[in-house]
């Protein structure tokens, strides 16, 4: 998995390609984590390079949506593939996590 960090008008992207699972997740929390508890407690995550994501990745995103409240920001997340997108369908969570088609319309939500 690649994790990869820019900044945006003051929110921070994330953008993940490859398998999400029990070894590769920890890497997406640092990530997610560490710029919430920067003062950036906005966060967009682009998972249009992700192939896979298992039950610990979204427990990951689960707790950054948490940790984002915490400290009044957003977490959102873009371009999930369709398979991702199931993954949060079985688990009933695309109704809590704000879910956009693309990092753009992701960042242009927040700046709203």
């Amino acid at each position: 998995m690649e994790v990869s960090t820019r900044v945006e008008s003051g929110i921070t992207v994330v953008s993940v390609a490859g398998e999400i699972d029990l070894y590769s997740s920890p890497r997406m929390r640092e990530a997610i984590v560490s710029s919430i508890t920067r003062k950036q407690p906005h966060v967009v995550v682009d998972l249009a390079g992700v192939s896979y994501m298992d039950s610990s990745g979204i427990a990951t995103l689960v707790e950054a949506l948490q940790l984002a409240r915490k400290h009044e920001g957003r977490l959102l997340l873009a371009g999930t593939t369709p398979r991702v997108r199931e993954v949060f369908e079985v688990a009933r969570l695309e109704s809590v996590f704000d879910l956009f088609d693309t990092a753009a319309a992701a960042l242009a939500a927040v700046k709203r």
